[in-house]
């Protein structure tokens, strides 16, 4: 059963990356050449908040179940313990809290230009994060576990 966790949120990641880098796109084309938000634009914005608190949940169940993260003091002097408990699960979070801004504000906002402005300043900021945390867990980037 954790053996499928694990794997279900190294799958899921992908899913999480491809559609804010497609987000991220279409932001930044929006913005530049000062087009409207389009339907198209909305739906793949919430489909971007969809899998990364689908995302989030599969990193919750993980954290409190996994032997990976050790809820102990020594836990800070193991580099590898450290990570997966404090430094993998603040990035990520600060991810989801960035995607998650995005999607809010921008729907919130009237202009098709600053919806543009805002879905990419928050998902480019989330992503620079998202991979910073994929770089520091020293497993690649393309390693499922099997």
């Amino acid at each position: 059963m954790l053996d499928l966790l694990v794997l279900t949120h190294s799958v899921v990641r992908y899913f999480v990356l491809i559609f804010l880098l497609v987000v991220i796109v279409r932001s930044v084309m929006g913005w530049q050449s000062k087009s409207d938000y389009a339907p198209l634009d909305d739906k793949l914005s919430l489909w971007l908040f969809i899998f990364t608190h689908t995302q989030l949940l599969f990193g919750l169940i993980l954290f409190f179940v996994s032997p990976v993260v050790i809820f102990s003091g020594t836990s800070m002097k193991d580099p590898v313990a450290r990570y997966w408990l404090v430094e993998h699960s603040a990035m990520m979070l600060i991810a989801v809290i960035l995607i998650t801004v995005a999607r809010i504000s921008a729907k919130k906002l009237t202009e098709g230009v600053a919806k543009h402005r805002r879905l990419f300043i928050f998902n480019i900021l989330a992503l620079i994060i998202i991979l910073v945390a994929i770089a520091q867990s020293q497993r690649g980037f393309f390693n499922l576990p099997m």
